[in-house]
């Protein structure tokens, strides 16, 4: 690691220690359907009330309901009726999750550029989350679509920080570094601060750990397992990855000889999965 890439480690981790570090915050929408909905009263119209502040969100989510996705009868056109299909919980996930995007955006070209980059790597992850959970485990597809959401949200307060350091924005190998070393931690203490379940805020510190373990298929597997698909036939390190003998595909039940043709005959959901989640 480079002396500039270990002196910004070590004042990144130092302002987390002191409490200095500015955290990103979820937007308003966020927060307020976040909190509706974690209560076991809300009701479908007290939802639909607090999204329809937002005309993109409702748009989003009226374009998602009638997707492959969902594979509705007939189409939605109002918003009411799509959170009605979706259900709360699947609506509120979809809602956080969605009201991230924002997030990944900067002023400077080259950090916007990096954010943008990691929002669409988020996406394509996220799709082959959910739809990984429903083939292949008993987790919510919902909750699986969020943890690839979130998964490299960990990198936002590094690249807020390199906008404001001018010799970290234009040394990229040395920014580079710094995501990988801290990007995972960093995350999960993101994802606990804003109280996010224990096992989708364990997401971001594990996905990466080629050798983690669990006693079922978890949410971090679902996560491991599309990171290293969204590389595979690629130069990065991540691609060249011996999967054969990872605990995540096994406990998916993705078989050694036949993974690749397993994942390719779901390549089409997961393209319109993804497709659903953009505009």
């Amino acid at each position: 690691m480079s002396n500039l890439a270990l002196q910004v480690k070590d004042d990144i981790v130092a302002k987390i220690k002191n409490d200095q570090l500015v955290l990103p915050t979820l937007p308003e929408i966020a927060l307020q359907v976040q909190e509706i909905a974690e209560d076991a009263a809300t009701t479908i119209p007290q939802l639909t009330k607090i999204i329809a502040q937002d005309p993109a969100m409702t748009a989003r989510i009226i374009k998602v309901t009638n997707s492959p996705l969902i594979r509705t009868s007939s189409p939605v056109t109002d918003l009411n009726t799509a959170i009605s299909r979706l259900g709360i919980d699947f609506t509120s996930n979809l809602c956080v999750g969605l009201a991230m995007e924002q997030m990944f955006q900067a002023t400077h070209d080259i950090i916007d550029k990096r954010m943008r980059s990691c929002w669409s790597r988020a996406m394509e992850v996220a799709a082959t989350c959910q739809v990984l959970a429903r083939h292949y485990t008993r987790l919510q597809p919902d909750q699986a679509l969020l943890a690839g959401l979130i998964h490299q949200i960990g990198m936002l307060p590094i690249l807020s920080y390199a906008e404001d350091n001018a010799d970290l924005l234009h040394d990229s190998i040395s920014l580079d570094l710094v995501l990988e070393k801290l990007h995972p931690s960093l995350g999960s203490y993101i994802l606990r601060s804003w109280d996010f379940q224990p096992d989708l805020a364990l997401v971001p510190k594990e996905y990466l750990n080629l050798k983690h373990t669990a006693d079922s298929a978890d949410y971090t597997d679902l996560v491991q397992v599309a990171t290293l698909q969204s590389y595979a036939g690629s130069d990065h390190p991540l691609g060249k990855v011996n999967r054969t003998e990872l605990g995540s595909f096994q406990r998916l039940g993705l078989a050694a000889d036949e993974e690749v043709t397993q994942l390719e005959a779901l390549s089409e959901e997961m393209e319109a999965t993804q497709n659903a989640l953009g505009m």
